[in-house]
């Protein structure tokens, strides 16, 4: 008896064993990719306006609010890398830094066949990629409304800038000024320059500040490619290197990725070899989304809820539109009216009663509601 119970303990603990060291390297695995996420994911400080930067004066937060609206954004931290990637049709953003000086930098720039963004110029810069405008007053805003025809800053509503240099024409070239000369555009030889001059309402910090973000989105949106350019580094007179990302990847890096893909490899086949090949499986019930529609209609009429059915129409009908207006969920409500009756030239008015108007109070407002909001919706994407 006594031998026959050691065999079965012994048969048990191996078992076991078998069985733990897959659980002990699931573990070291999930252990390994927390940690390469976590080191990936973690703030950067970086440098003013770095396209990287998550410090207050960075611009991580626009980039990631243009590639989420799919706009690509190419980062690009040498002239040589701008010359490369910049193309007829994109916009190039020059951002000034202290790295971003020379004749010669500056004139290769200036060759550049893509629009231009050029934001908080210096003097040197300016006369060399936007000579057709001038350095007006400085002066410290608050908010500013437009005043101007531009679509984007209209689109944008009120806009605070900090402190901010504005600009006037300086030749015969016509050139459009916004929010009193903060914002200048002008197009010559085929090619829009847009200046601004200041970097605060497009930070990570002054996003989030009155119609920053929109006017931000607007301008460096405006291309369906953006090369950004914000130099952190001085480039040198010899620009003959050869050298690449991969050369500047320490080697150690690259043996811990192989190591760690080909754990998750191993993994994934031990995980499909126990799970077994798939099986269809049909659903029990299928419910048509019109049913489903249909169902939320009849159980908002049978508590009378016709605030709550108005409420869900305009919400919806908001949500689709203000993208196509150019405009952020958290715009005003005289902001959103004015910018449906621009583009689709309904009164002001009317705009606002439908959107933002009071609840109806019978099925047959309801209906007529529903009708109304189609239409504008209608109207907004044909234009």
């Amino acid at each position: 008896m006594t031998d026959t119970s050691s065999t079965v303990v012994g048969a048990t603990m191996g078992q076991r064993w078998r069985t733990g060291r897959w659980v002990l390297l699931a573990l070291v695995v999930i252990v390994a990719v927390a940690a390469v996420t976590t080191y990936l994911t973690s703030p950067r400080s970086g440098g003013r306006m770095e396209a990287t930067s998550t410090s207050p004066d960075g611009a991580r937060a626009l980039v990631t609010l243009l590639r989420d609206n799919g706009v690509t954004v190419v980062e690009a931290e040498t002239v040589e890398a701008v010359e490369r990637e910049a193309q007829p049709g994109n916009l190039l953003v020059v951002v000034q830094t202290a790295h971003l000086f020379g004749d010669e930098l500056l004139s290769r720039l200036a060759d550049v066949p893509s629009d231009l963004l050029l934001v908080e110029p210096g003097g040197r810069t300016r006369e060399q990629l936007a000579p057709a405008v001038r350095r007006a007053d400085s002066t410290s805003f608050g908010g500013l409304a437009p005043e101007c025809d531009l679509r984007e800053a209209r689109q944008a509503g009120t806009v605070h800038f900090g402190g901010a240099d504005s600009f006037d024409a300086s030749g015969e070239t016509p050139v459009t000024r916004c929010y009193d000369g903060v914002l200048a555009r002008y197009t010559e030889d085929g090619r829009t320059t847009t200046v601004v001059g200041s970097a605060h309402f497009m930070t990570n910090d002054g996003l989030l500040e009155e119609g920053n973000a929109a006017l931000a989105m607007n301008l460096a949106g405006q291309s369906p490619r953006v090369i950004w350019y914000a130099p952190q580094s001085s480039e040198p007179d010899d620009s003959g290197g050869g050298a690449t990302i991969s050369d500047l990847i320490p080697a150690q890096v690259t043996w811990v990725a192989l190591q760690l893909a080909l754990a998750v490899v191993l993994l994934a086949l031990w995980k499909g070899r126990r799970i077994g090949p798939l099986v269809a499986e049909r659903m029990p019930v299928v419910v048509r989304a019109s049913e489903t529609v249909e169902g939320r209609g009849r159980l908002y009429r049978s508590r009378r809820a016709r605030d709550r059915a108005a409420e869900a129409l305009r919400t919806s009908t908001l949500q689709r539109m203000l993208p196509r207006l150019g405009l952020s969920p958290t715009a005003r409500q005289s902001t959103v009216a004015e910018a449906v009756t621009a583009r689709c030239g309904l009164e002001a008015r009317a705009v606002a009663h439908t959107l933002y108007g009071p609840s109806p109070t019978t099925d047959t407002e309801l209906v007529t509601l529903a009708r109304e909001l189609d239409d504008m919706e209608r109207l907004v994407a044909q234009s």
